[in-house]
């Protein structure tokens, strides 16, 4: 769910200091291409200028192209989580597209109740790129309103992005009473404890017992051995070009147990879907083969 490279309130495109060449863009958007997937166009570059201008600031750096001297060594992997962080906008919000909740609810818990109620089997569920946690923690609200004692069952759901700074804040639980509002009522009061001024909302411990929060970069190794009975990985591939989603779908595929169910964002499809070993399921919605 993490959306990359819209403006921020407050993006300021009238900074001083040496103005971003096209050359140095190119040399940035190639390094974030091949760190995390990332394809930047032309169009965004007074935007990329802005980010990076703070970043530089940050670290007493004058010129571009003196940072791009800094984040291209290998040993500065830190230096190029950072950057990653820095063009990325993370925009969440709980039960985004309902329709796919709703599908989730009627069509894969019962597959996952079935196991947890036999306990013949671990179910899995992954957030891939889950931003400020609002969609893990959605899924967790529909489980456990399924089945209550969820949390004390073999049931877990992997929440993933390749940002440590949004995942921190994820991880904390904590949302304001804006950010709550599309949480139903019943779900607010059942699962998150409210500030006394009620100006923010903080996840109760069983449904933060439900979520383990780690950093994935998706085009890296995934260190997960079993598979998951949903993929919910939206309005992340967006973002990336046309290879770096092809290889991503054999790689979800192989992530799903047979009949898995993998759910994109709105304007995301898997293309081609003929070979791919997928089959239509609804909206955005795809099944394993």
């Amino acid at each position: 769910m993490t959306e990359r490279l819209d403006p921020m309130v407050g993006d300021n495109l009238e900074l001083a200091g040496s103005a971003l060449s096209d050359h140095d863009f190119r040399l940035i958007t190639r390094i974030a291409l091949d760190e995390a997937g990332l394809a930047i166009p032309q169009t965004k570059k007074a935007l990329v200028q802005s980010r990076l201008s703070r970043r530089l600031r940050a670290l007493g750096i004058g010129e571009f192209a003196e940072y791009i001297a800094l984040v291209s060594l290998p040993e500065n992997r830190e230096e190029r989580r950072e950057l990653v962080s820095v063009l990325t906008t993370n925009v969440s919000s709980f039960f985004r597209e309902r329709h796919h909740f709703d599908h989730f609810s009627q069509t894969v818990w019962p597959r996952i109740a079935a196991k947890l109620g036999n306990r013949t089997a671990p179910a899995r569920i992954w957030s891939a790129g889950c931003s400020s946690g609002q969609e893990p923690y959605s899924i967790a609200m529909e489980c456990l309103r399924a089945m209550p004692d969820a949390a004390s069952r073999d049931l877990l759901i992997l929440a993933s992005d390749i940002d440590p700074v949004i995942l921190q804040r994820a991880a904390e639980g904590r949302y304001t009473q804006a950010e709550v509002s599309g949480i139903p009522e019943r779900d607010l009061r059942t699962h998150f404890t409210p500030a006394p001024d009620k100006t923010s909302y903080s996840a109760n411990d069983t449904l933060r017992r439900l979520v383990r929060f780690r950093e994935l970069n998706l085009h890296s190794a995934w260190p997960m051995r079993g598979q998951f009975e949903a993929i919910f990985c939206r309005n992340v591939l967006i973002y990336f070009d046309e290879d770096h989603q092809r290889r991503l779908w054999p790689r979800f595929h192989d992530a799903l147990v047979p009949g898995g169910f993998l759910f994109l964002g709105h304007s995301e499809r898997i293309h081609p879907l003929e070979g791919s070993g997928f089959t239509s399921a609804g909206v955005t919605i795809y099944r394993k083969s």
